[in-house]
């Protein structure tokens, strides 16, 4: 059965109408929207081995592999031979992990494993002790375990085989115990700092509202729109944790940019904020193209007479032009009116995407639409 062409938009109509169906003005708590700063995470990065596979590791054709493995045992006091050296149960591996702010030597953190080699899976692998460096190239973690994998690779001795899922990649839960910490500095000459994750100089503003209304007058001020300086209150000056953890708690209205994100590859279209269009005319009309390869044979008209098959090789390309009507999309105030209207198009998503850029650059849209 054809699908009705209004179907294909029912999805986004009805995330519209829920979206609009939330309070447009709902509060947040600082936390949610900001950050202090000082109060970050790093990225950690090394480079190890997994062993123990069952024939599934790198071969000769990753010669670092085997560099590493030399590297390994002659550290442990082993003498080897290089070309004596196999490889099919070990597998050279990027390991990464997040080192969380304020953790302190000991913790434990979850480490993913990577293959850089040609490893076929590193199912039952073990990571050997591996050290894991941040940006500054200084040594913050080490890690060790074996690793769990979401994925499967089983293959029979008549070749055939079966694979779900990626084998290639795996974590170790709490596989990397942090042997130093990251200083952070949150107090500076009595202030700290908040960092918003969405700059807008709305959000700031509303930000030194909120908390001068709750700490007092001039306790902060915003030199931009991605950072608000936040001064010490006399009454804190002997607990800044006390005073961060309760500034973090006040509630402050943000402000949504009207934006509308449109995924191509997936047709996913996703509209929030205060979307507004103005009245608008469209003329839209599809164009298929129609492309036949057919092939014609030729062969000699009697048994064992000269000549030889002769296959041709015939190509036929029409194009169909859909008729196209003149739509008229009158005014949509809010985003459930901009879905109805745009929903009364019959347009696929694929179309629809191309008709909101079109709009955008009119100017009768009125929101940032972002294409991925």
């Amino acid at each position: 059965m054809r699908q009705r062409p209004w179907l294909r938009l029912l999805p986004l109509v009805a995330l519209a109408a829920m979206i609009c169906g939330l309070p447009q003005a709902r509060a947040e708590k600082i936390r949610d929207v900001a950050d202090v700063s000082g109060a970050r995470e790093n990225q950690l990065i090394g480079y190890g081995l997994v062993t123990g596979l069952q024939g599934t590791g790198d071969d000769t054709n990753v010669p670092f592999t085997g560099q590493s493995v030399q590297s390994l045992l002659t550290r442990l006091g082993v003498k080897i031979d290089p070309t004596q050296i196999r490889l099919r149960n070990v597998a050279a591996v990027i390991v990464t992990a997040t080192l969380p702010a304020f953790s302190k030597a000991g913790t434990k953190i979850d480490v993913t494993v990577s293959s850089i080699g040609n490893a076929r899976s590193l199912v039952g692998g073990t990571l050997v002790q591996t050290i894991l460096k941040g940006a500054d190239q200084k040594p913050y973690a080490a890690a060790q375990g074996n690793l769990i994998l979401g994925g499967l690779d089983a293959k029979g001795s008549n070749g055939s085989s079966v694979k779900s899922g990626t084998t290639t990649s795996g974590r170790i839960p709490e596989g990397a115990i942090v042997e130093k910490e990251v200083a952070a500095t949150l107090i500076t000459n009595g202030a700290l700092k908040l960092d918003l994750r969405t700059p807008g100089f709305g959000l700031a503003n509303n930000l030194v509202l909120a908390i001068d209304k709750k700490f007092g007058a001039g306790v902060a001020s915003a030199s931009d729109g991605g950072m608000v300086l936040v001064k010490l209150p006399a009454a804190y000056s002997a607990k800044p944790i006390a005073f961060i953890a309760e500034m973090e708690e006040i509630e402050v209205t943000p402000v949504r940019r009207a934006r509308i994100v449109i995924n191509e590859k997936t047709g996913t279209i996703v509209a929030s904020g205060d979307v507004r269009l103005s009245p608008v005319a469209i003329v839209h009309g599809g164009l298929t193209i129609v492309i036949k390869e057919t092939q014609t044979v030729s062969q000699p008209t009697t048994p064992f007479a000269a000549g030889s098959t002769v296959v041709t090789k015939n190509s036929e390309v029409e194009a169909r032009e859909g008729n196209r009507d003149v739509k008229y999309v009158p005014a949509a105030p809010t985003l459930s009116d901009v879905a109805a209207a745009l929903g009364a198009l019959s347009l696929s998503p694929r179309e629809l995407s191309s008709v909101l850029q079109a709009l955008r650059t009119a100017g009768a849209l009125e929101a940032e639409v972002v294409v991925q």
